[in-house]
């Protein structure tokens, strides 16, 4: 009995040492770490001294230097960086920037092969440290060469090239100066220069602060502004957020000027005259600029008509879009810059401001096309616009149609008919003319693909009130 209490005892005794050793060992374990810590922080900051002192021997005896531990990234060179999904790109780095209040460099950068509205400011730590040779990588061609390999199929050469165009479209792949004619290159090298960096990040317009896109030209004191703020309803723009909430408090417009010429349910479309409200127009402009690559319309507002679509409460009536015309266009363009705002985007509003715009052309009996160039959003927008009112006609018609039939009854012009029927391979070159040639197997299949999306807003003629302007009639010589 007694040896069996002894040997209990001897076994709670080793259980006991057990667990103090092993408290012991973390104890000792942590105070690895703390050192391990206290370590790597010291050499941090002798890191931090060395660049420090590096600085101040630069600077020379100018007390007022800035000791800097960052040196900034060389511009024109390329590097990787983290996009905001995580993954890293090739980027060139356009401009830099020091930020005085978070005492940091920031870096404007262009991902390579994308398109310019993902330029964006970055901070240090989303840069790799060492240069990226782009001579010794074929990334660039990555996506090219996917898509490419879709024409190697001579038999439906036609179809692969339009599969070719819709991905470079959806994925926002930009042409190099390679693939457009030199007349365009040159205009497109100029272009970039003079809105190659962004300074405005992003906006503040009624309750949303949205992320700006592209360069918009406002007034110097204006432009170099990280964010501004926006009346939602007279469009005037200010630097300090207690000037914008002052502002509010002042403001008497709750719609824009002009005159309404569309309401149904809480959508109204109002009509105003460049001339008359030219400030006004002009602040559209500007404010388009920062979502629009190609908009070159700013000040010179007097010859177009701006169309607002509007979202109606009891506040008011929220700026979601607008599309201008001008008044007398050489070209036939029945629409000179369209634009949804991004917090708009991807309801239907684009649709139907493309929509309104042929409904316009179909009172004035003309046909009538977008400006050129598109956005690369603009083209799939209007592309599946043409599809579906091309389509719906197709379906339901029976007889004989030609494109000149399509194109007096939807008021779009031929040439676009024919690229969107040769999008869905339906229309064939036979004998100097194009014929278009479907079944209504063909058009069926169209209709049920995932690419045709019938619009979710359509446009309610009943509820339109507008008739067109009346044109000068020509003076002719009276008669002697």
């Amino acid at each position: 009995m007694k040896n069996n209490r002894q040997i209990l005892l001897s076994a709670l005794v080793r259980a006991k040492l057990s667990r103090l050793c092993n408290k012991m060992a973390d104890s000792v374990s942590d105070m690895e770490n703390v050192g391990e810590k206290l370590e790597n922080a010291f050499i941090k900051q002798e890191r931090r001294t060395e660049n420090s002192q590096s600085d101040n021997k630069v600077s020379g005896d100018n007390e007022d230097a800035d000791s800097v531990e960052e040196q900034p990234l060389d511009i024109g060179e390329h590097y990787l960086v983290r996009r905001s999904d995580g993954s890293w790109h090739p980027a060139e780095v356009i401009q830099t920037r020091y930020n005085d209040a978070e005492i940091h460099y920031e870096y404007y950068v262009h991902y390579e092969g994308y398109n310019r509205r993902l330029d964006e400011w970055v901070q240090r730590d989303r840069v790799m440290i060492s240069h990226f040779d782009m001579s010794d990588h074929q990334w660039k061609n990555s996506e090219r060469i996917s898509a490419g390999d879709l024409l190697s199929d001579q038999s439906d050469r036609k179809i692969t090239r339009n599969q070719k165009r819709r991905h470079d479209e959806i994925n926002h792949i930009q042409k190099t100066y390679a693939e457009m004619d030199p007349t365009t290159a040159a205009l497109e090298k100029e272009h970039e220069a003079i809105t190659k960096v962004k300074y405005i990040d992003r906006i503040q317009i009624g309750r949303y602060e949205i992320d700006t896109w592209y360069f918009s030209p406002y007034p110097e004191e204006y432009g170099k502004q990280s964010k501004l703020w926006i009346c939602e309803y007279c469009l005037k723009y200010m630097r300090l957020e207690k000037t914008y909430r002052y502002h509010l408090s002042e403001c008497t417009w709750r719609m824009p000027p002009g005159k309404e010429i569309y309401r149904k349910g809480t959508l109204s479309i109002w009509e105003v005259d460049g001339k008359d409200h030219k400030i006004y127009s002009q602040n559209l402009c500007l404010l388009a600029k920062l979502f629009l690559d190609h908009k070159t319309l700013y000040f010179d507002v007097e010859p177009f008509l701006f169309y607002i679509l509007c979202e109606v409460d009891k506040h008011g009536a929220h700026l979601v879009g607008y599309f201008s015309k001008e008044k007398e266009s050489p070209d036939g363009n029945n629409v000179a810059c369209i634009l949804t705002l991004p917090p708009y985007q991807r309801q239907g509003y684009g649709k139907l401001l493309i929509a309104f715009s042929y409904e316009l052309s179909k009172m004035e009996a003309a046909v009538g096309s977008p400006e050129k160039p598109l956005s690369d959003l603009g083209k799939l927008s209007y592309r599946s616009y043409w599809s579906w009112v091309l389509l719906e006609i197709l379906r339901d018609f029976r007889g004989t149609l030609s494109i000149k039939d399509l194109s007096e009854m939807t008021s779009i012009t031929q040439t676009d008919i024919i690229s969107t029927l040769q999008s869905m391979n339906m229309v064939k070159y036979w004998k100097g003319q194009h014929v278009i040639c479907v079944t209504p197997k063909l058009v069926e299949e169209h209709i049920k693909s995932s690419q045709f999306k019938r619009p979710r807003l359509v446009v309610d003629t009943s509820a339109l009130r507008w008739a067109p302007p009346r044109k000068a009639q020509p003076t002719r010589p009276g008669k002697k």
